[in-house]
Protein backbone atom coordinates (compact mmCIF):
# COMPACT_ATOMS: atom_id res chain seq x y z
CA UNK A 1 0.00 0.00 0.00
CA UNK A 2 1.18 3.19 -0.55
CA UNK A 3 1.51 5.79 2.41
CA UNK A 4 -0.98 8.83 2.32
CA UNK A 5 1.30 12.06 1.37
CA UNK A 6 1.11 15.09 3.33
CA UNK A 7 2.00 18.26 2.78
CA UNK A 8 4.63 20.03 3.64
CA UNK A 9 4.05 22.55 6.65
CA UNK A 10 5.29 25.39 4.61
CA UNK A 11 2.61 24.66 2.16
CA UNK A 12 0.09 24.74 4.49
CA UNK A 13 1.29 27.92 6.23
CA UNK A 14 1.43 29.47 2.72
CA UNK A 15 -2.20 28.47 1.65
CA UNK A 16 -3.56 29.64 5.11
CA UNK A 17 -1.58 32.65 4.84
CA UNK A 18 -3.02 33.75 1.26
CA UNK A 19 -5.98 32.27 2.27
CA UNK A 20 -6.33 35.35 5.39
CA UNK A 21 -4.96 37.58 3.33
CA UNK A 22 -7.62 37.12 0.56
CA UNK A 23 -10.35 37.36 2.92
CA UNK A 24 -8.73 40.65 3.91
CA UNK A 25 -8.97 42.01 0.60
CA UNK A 26 -12.35 40.89 -0.04
CA UNK A 27 -13.29 42.30 3.18
CA UNK A 28 -11.73 45.74 2.34
CA UNK A 29 -13.22 45.78 -0.95
CA UNK A 30 -16.65 44.86 0.30
CA UNK A 31 -15.87 48.01 2.97
CA UNK A 32 -14.74 50.34 0.20
CA UNK A 33 -16.44 50.14 -2.84
CA UNK A 34 -15.67 53.54 -4.24
CA UNK A 35 -11.57 53.25 -3.13
CA UNK A 36 -11.58 50.07 -4.87
CA UNK A 37 -13.33 51.06 -8.18
CA UNK A 38 -11.20 53.83 -8.07
CA UNK A 39 -8.12 51.61 -7.70
CA UNK A 40 -8.99 49.04 -10.33
CA UNK A 41 -10.22 51.34 -12.72
CA UNK A 42 -6.51 53.08 -12.72
CA UNK A 43 -4.83 49.76 -12.58
CA UNK A 44 -6.77 49.31 -15.78
CA UNK A 45 -6.19 51.95 -17.68
CA UNK A 46 -1.89 51.95 -16.43
CA UNK A 47 -2.11 48.44 -17.88
CA UNK A 48 -3.90 49.91 -20.97
CA UNK A 49 -2.00 52.45 -21.74
CA UNK A 50 1.58 50.27 -20.95
CA UNK A 51 -0.03 47.64 -23.45
CA UNK A 52 -0.76 50.52 -26.10
CA UNK A 53 2.63 51.85 -25.62
CA UNK A 54 4.66 48.45 -25.63
CA UNK A 55 2.48 47.75 -28.69
CA UNK A 56 3.13 51.14 -30.92
CA UNK A 57 6.66 51.76 -29.68
CA UNK A 58 8.26 47.95 -29.55
CA UNK A 59 6.04 45.80 -31.64
CA UNK A 60 6.71 41.96 -31.73
CA UNK A 61 7.47 40.18 -34.45
CA UNK A 62 6.00 36.90 -33.45
CA UNK A 63 3.09 38.38 -32.87
CA UNK A 64 -0.40 36.50 -34.69
CA UNK A 65 -1.06 37.82 -38.11
CA UNK A 66 -4.10 36.48 -40.23
CA UNK A 67 -2.84 35.79 -43.55
CA UNK A 68 -5.74 36.03 -46.39
CA UNK A 69 -6.39 32.58 -48.28
CA UNK A 70 -4.57 32.67 -51.68
CA UNK A 71 -8.17 32.82 -53.07
CA UNK A 72 -8.69 36.20 -51.88
CA UNK A 73 -5.46 37.63 -52.18
CA UNK A 74 -4.66 40.36 -54.85
CA UNK A 75 -1.42 38.27 -56.15
CA UNK A 76 -2.51 34.82 -56.53
CA UNK A 77 -5.96 36.46 -58.20
CA UNK A 78 -3.29 38.31 -60.75
CA UNK A 79 -1.36 35.25 -61.21
CA UNK A 80 -5.42 33.33 -61.57
CA UNK A 81 -6.18 35.53 -64.25
CA UNK A 82 -3.05 35.84 -66.04
CA UNK A 83 -3.08 31.58 -66.51
CA UNK A 84 -6.51 32.07 -67.24
CA UNK A 85 -5.32 34.46 -70.46
CA UNK A 86 -2.83 31.33 -70.89
CA UNK A 87 -5.11 29.07 -70.82
CA UNK A 88 -7.75 30.46 -73.57
CA UNK A 89 -4.96 31.68 -75.87
CA UNK A 90 -3.72 27.87 -76.49
CA UNK A 91 -7.54 26.91 -76.46
CA UNK A 92 -8.32 29.42 -79.48
CA UNK A 93 -4.87 28.23 -81.12
CA UNK A 94 -6.14 24.95 -80.80
CA UNK A 95 -9.83 25.60 -81.82
CA UNK A 96 -8.21 27.77 -84.94
CA UNK A 97 -6.36 24.41 -86.14
CA UNK A 98 -9.47 22.61 -85.80
CA UNK A 99 -11.19 25.37 -88.35
CA UNK A 100 -8.17 24.72 -90.74
CA UNK A 101 -9.05 21.27 -90.75
CA UNK A 102 -12.49 21.73 -91.29
CA UNK A 103 -11.70 24.03 -93.96
CA UNK A 104 -9.68 21.42 -95.62
CA UNK A 105 -12.98 18.89 -95.27
CA UNK A 106 -10.55 16.60 -93.08
CA UNK A 107 -12.60 16.74 -89.78
CA UNK A 108 -13.15 13.11 -88.04
CA UNK A 109 -15.33 12.08 -85.10
CA UNK A 110 -13.19 12.54 -82.46
CA UNK A 111 -12.06 16.50 -83.67
CA UNK A 112 -15.96 17.39 -83.16
CA UNK A 113 -15.29 15.87 -79.28
CA UNK A 114 -12.26 17.86 -79.07
CA UNK A 115 -14.09 20.94 -80.38
CA UNK A 116 -16.35 20.62 -78.14
CA UNK A 117 -14.28 19.63 -75.04
CA UNK A 118 -11.90 22.98 -76.23
CA UNK A 119 -15.38 25.12 -76.33
CA UNK A 120 -16.58 23.85 -72.58
CA UNK A 121 -12.70 24.46 -71.40
CA UNK A 122 -12.97 28.00 -72.53
CA UNK A 123 -16.21 28.82 -71.20
CA UNK A 124 -15.35 27.31 -67.71
CA UNK A 125 -12.05 29.80 -68.30
CA UNK A 126 -14.17 32.73 -69.48
CA UNK A 127 -16.37 32.47 -66.37
CA UNK A 128 -13.87 31.97 -63.92
CA UNK A 129 -12.34 35.44 -64.97
CA UNK A 130 -15.93 37.49 -64.72
CA UNK A 131 -16.96 38.58 -60.98
CA UNK A 132 -20.54 37.14 -61.03
CA UNK A 133 -19.19 34.16 -63.34
CA UNK A 134 -20.17 31.27 -60.62
CA UNK A 135 -23.26 32.78 -59.81
CA UNK A 136 -26.57 31.07 -60.70
CA UNK A 137 -28.81 33.45 -62.20
CA UNK A 138 -31.23 33.23 -59.20
CA UNK A 139 -28.31 34.14 -56.88
CA UNK A 140 -27.82 37.17 -59.01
Amino acid sequence: MRKFQTKPKILIKMSAFFKQTGQKCLNWAVKNPKKFFTYSMIFLSVSFAGSLIQGIFFPSDATFRIKPPILYSKSGATQNAVNNDKEMEKIVNKLKTLKVKREHNALQKEDSLRIEYLYNQYQQLKNAGSTGGNLSKNQK
